[in-house]
């Protein structure tokens, strides 16, 4: 009996099983969708990179034109804000900076690690074309080649891409307040201030900018209190290396010359070999975005 009642019981399941297999006999299989979720953008992005420069030159002083100078760099941005009124966006950027040189331009020290930087910041995006950006800056040397300074930064850009098109500025300024220390080579903190655009087009794979630029200083934040600081042009290039997989972020080389004219103080006042009211200097570096 109760075999007969198994056996039944295996009949029915296997002819159950069997009706989807014959309902779906003689009719074409139908294509299966993928279903692709929408990536969301993360909300941290960052980059690090490494350039190299035949002269270190800081707000139109010259610090270093001898040897080889490397300046890696790392910065992490968080975006806290995004909105369609008149605020657009609102980030936070976290970063460091540093500047390596073979050359010990100074008898006080022999250390290589010319530079590190500390810098934190916010950006705010308004009426979609005006970005606003305070910011902190500490300045220090690892190597004793000058003492710490605290500054505040106040930045203005301007994102024109959308009346000029291919022709636009992405014009700036930028107010820098010595807080406690120097930054600059005069005897008192003072106060920077620079002015700038970037236009910039695309030759096939390559991006090739054209910075333009100009630094002045008052308070002494110049040596002699001196007004003009620096004058600077040049033409910067940058190739993706497309072969990186996208999941290492975005791979990108550069090479830039720029062309400087210095204030006779900034050519006088200057700790290395450097008497000249004109410069070129040549850099390459390369950079990871993710």
């Amino acid at each position: 009996m109760i075999k007969s009642r198994i056996s039944k019981f295996g009949v029915l399941a296997t002819s159950i099983l069997a009706i989807p297999a014959l309902s779906l006999a003689g009719t074409p299989a139908k294509e299966s969708k993928k279903i692709v979720e929408k990536t969301k953008e993360s909300c941290i992005t960052g980059d690090i990179g490494m350039d190299a420069y035949s002269q270190y030159v800081f707000h139109g002083i010259t610090l270093e034109n001898q040897g080889a100078i490397l300046q890696p760099y790392a910065n992490i941005y968080f975006n806290l804000y995004e909105g369609a009124g008149f605020l657009n966006n609102v980030s936070l950027n976290l970063g460091v900076w540093n500047s390596f040189h073979s050359n010990h331009t100074l008898a006080s020290s022999t250390r290589n690690w010319f530079e590190f930087d500390f810098l934190a910041g916010l950006s705010f995006t308004f009426g979609k074309y005006f970005t606003l950006s305070p910011g902190y800056v500490a300045y220090t040397s690892p190597g004793d080649y000058f003492s710490t300074a605290h500054v505040a930064q106040l930045k203005l850009s301007v994102d024109d891409s959308d009346f000029l098109g291919a022709w636009a500025l992405n014009p700036y300024v930028m107010v820098e307040a010595e807080l406690d220390g120097k930054a600059g080579n005069g005897t008192d903190e003072g106060f920077y201030y620079e002015v700038g655009i970037a236009p910039g087009c695309k030759a096939g794979p390559v991006a090739i900018s054209l910075p333009i630029k100009a630094g002045f200083g008052s308070n002494d934040y110049y040596a002699e209190n001196a007004g003009y600081g620096f004058f600077s042009a040049g033409v910067a290039l940058g190739y993706d290396l497309a072969f990186v997989p996208e999941c290492y972020g975005t791979w990108t080389v550069s090479a830039s010359a720029t062309y400087f004219n210095y204030g006779d103080v900034n050519a006088r006042a200057t700790s290395v070999k450097n008497d000249e009211v004109n410069a070129v200097v040549f850099g390459g570096g390369l950079k990871v975005a993710f």
